[in-house]
C-alpha cells in the first residue's frame, strides 16, 4: 500500500495536454493583444525610414510635448515619493483614528476614472468656481496650464508608492527601528540608516510605476490641459492630435517613445521584482 501511495499522482498535477493548452492560450493572447500592437507601433514609426522618424521627433510641437511630459514627471514623482513614504510610515508603524479612512483615500484613484478626476479640478478651478476667478485675479492659472496638468497627474499617480510600501513596512514591523532608538539614534538617523535601506527596493519599484503612469497619463490630463499645441500637450495628447491630423509617422514616432518607455519600465520592473523578492525571502529565513 505504501509503495502504491508513493506512486499515486498528485491531485494538483494536470495532464500534459491541459498544461500545454493553457500555455498556448496564454502565449496566443499575449501575441495578439500585446506583442503585435507593440511591433506595429515601431513598424509604422519607421515606415518612411529613420530620416522621417527623426524629423518627426524634431518638430517644435513634439519637442515641447516631450519637455512638458518630463517636467510633469519631474514634479509629480518626487512629491508622490514624499507622500508615499509618509503615508506608508503612518499606516504601517502607528495606530490612530481614521487609519482605515486614510487607506481608503489612498486607493481612491484606482476606483475613480481619470476623466472624472480631471473634471473635479475643472469644478474646483474653472471659471464658474470660487477659486478659479480668485486665483486668476492674482495671475495664477491652474486650468489649461502646467499647474493643472501637474495636479491631475499627482492625483492619478499618488497611490503607487504608498501601495508598494505599506504591506512591506507592515511585514517588517517595528523591531529594527525600536532597536536603533534604544541604541541612541534619533528619528532621522533611524529613518536614513534603518528604515530606508529596508524599503529601498520597494520604494524604487513604486517610483518606477509612478513615473511610468505620470508620463503615460491621458484621461485626467486631457480634461485640464486645453490641448494647446506647444504649451499644454503632453506626449499622449500630442499623439492623439497628430493621428487625428493623419500625420501617422509623427503620431507613431511619439508613440514609439512611449512604447520604449514601457519596455524599459518592464525590464527594470522585472529586475526589481527579482531583487525585491530575493530580499523578502532572505528576511523571512532570518
Amino acid at each position: 500500500m505504501a509503495h502504491k501511495a508513493r506512486h499515486m499522482p498528485s491531485p494538483t498535477t494536470e495532464a500534459p495536454f491541459a498544461r500545454y493548452t493553457l500555455m498556448a492560450a496564454a502565449f496566443l493572447f499575449l501575441l495578439l493583444f500585446l506583442l503585435l500592437p507593440l511591433v506595429a507601433v515601431f513598424i509604422e514609426a519607421f515606415r518612411k525610414g529613420p530620416g522621417e522618424f527623426i524629423a518627426a521627433l524634431g518638430e517644435p510641437d513634439t519637442l515641447a510635448a516631450i519637455r512638458l511630459t518630463l517636467l510633469v514627471a519631474v514634479i509629480s514623482v518626487p512629491l508622490n515619493l514624499v507622500f508615499g513614504v509618509a503615508a506608508a510610515w503612518a499606516i504601517a508603524k502607528f495606530e490612530f483614528k481614521g487609519k482605515a479612512f486614510l487607506t481608503t483615500l489612498i486607493d481612491l484613484p484606482f476606483s475613480v476614472s481619470p476623466v472624472i478626476s480631471g473634471l473635479v479640478y475643472v469644478l474646483l478651478f474653472g471659471a464658474g468656481s470660487a477659486l478659479g476667478p480668485w486665483l486668476k485675479s492674482y495671475g495664477i492659472e491652474i486650468l489649461f496650464a502646467v499647474p493643472g496638468i501637474v495636479l491631475a497627474t499627482i492625483f492619478v499617480t499618488f497611490p503607487f508608492v504608498a501601495r508598494e510600501l505599506i504591506p512591506l513596512m507592515q511585514e517588517q514591523g517595528n523591531g529594527d527601528e525600536e532597536a536603533a532608538l534604544s541604541l541612541g539614534a534619533n528619528g532621522w538617523q533611524t529613518f536614513w540608516y534603518v528604515t530606508l535601506p529596508n524599503i529601498k527596493w520597494g520604494l524604487l519599484y513604486g517610483v518606477l510605476l509612478c513615473n511610468a503612469r505620470a508620463m503615460g497619463e491621458f484621461g485626467a490630463v486631457s480634461v485640464v490641459s486645453g490641448h494647446i499645441r506647444g504649451l499644454t500637450n503632453t506626449m499622449p495628447l500630442h499623439v492623439e492630435i497628430l493621428y487625428n491630423e493623419y500625420n501617422f509617422v509623427g503620431a507613431f514616432a511619439v508613440a514609439s517613445l512611449l512604447a520604449a518607455l514601457a519596455l524599459v519600465t518592464l525590464i527594470i520592473k522585472t529586475v526589481l521584482e527579482l531583487r525585491f523578492g530575493a530580499e523578502i525571502a532572505a528576511g523571512r529565513k532570518h
